[in-house]
């Protein structure tokens, strides 16, 4: 093949089986720079696949994370002391506390009765003394021989810095016996991480109606 190159004024000018081999290469190079790119689009793509896969794979194979008692805020715990009273109305038309489950040939003491309720806790005895707090959860007659309770309840407060806080009860509460103790098994806000234990005195109990006013003392354990 003969390649018939002219010059013409600093111009080149090729013929036409030139021209094609030109076109050919200039393809040929083309197509392979769009290869390499997008080989280096693909590598770069597996990288950050592979990165982030490394960032997001639980530890042990779950999403557990352990934080180092160095990243830890070093606080101290203390004990608070709670007083109010407790307010379970069965009543009127407009109780506080209702019966959702009541099973047939549930005995003497009632065995297998739930109740749900949204009480009031007050400052005083009286139920036109000051609300703090209110009382909601599930309370169930959990026994065949006597007058106990299973409680789940959280005592959530409104008033002052506990504004917004709550305690949350789990337990035993034999109704006929004069002081009741309950554990604390949680809390909320600046009850956060709470433990502790509550007892519960029966202040007033209305036979007829069905009433009753409880007495609170809380010892809480937080931070």
């Amino acid at each position: 093949m003969v390649f018939n190159i002219f010059t013409n004024k600093n111009q080149l000018i090729y013929s036409p089986s030139i021209r094609i081999s030109l076109l050919y290469s200039f393809n040929l190079l083309n197509f392979l720079l769009y290869k390499m790119a997008s080989f280096h689009s693909y590598t770069l793509s597996i990288s950050y696949f592979l990165i982030f896969s490394i960032l997001f794979i639980p530890s042990h194979g779950a999403f557990v994370e352990e934080i180092s008692d160095i990243l830890t805020i070093k606080r101290s715990e203390k004990t608070s002391h709670l007083h109010f009273y407790f307010h379970d109305i069965v009543s009127g038309k407009n109780p506080s506390s209702i019966k959702v489950i009541s099973p047939g040939g549930d005995g003497i003491y009632g065995f297998g009765k739930t109740f749900i309720f949204d009480d009031a806790l007050t400052v005083g005895p009286n139920a036109s003394s000051k609300v703090i707090g209110i009382a909601q959860g599930i309370y169930s007659i959990a026994s065949q021989s006597e007058l106990a309770l299973l409680m789940v309840l959280t005592f959530e407060f409104i008033e002052g810095k506990y504004d917004g806080s709550s305690i949350s009860i789990l337990g035993r509460n034999s109704v006929p016996r004069d002081v009741r103790e309950m554990p604390i098994v949680g809390g909320t806000g600046l009850f956060r991480f709470a433990r502790g234990y509550a007892l519960a005195h029966t202040f007033k109990f209305d036979i007829n109606s069905g009433d009753a006013t409880v007495e609170y003392n809380v010892f809480v354990q937080h931070y």
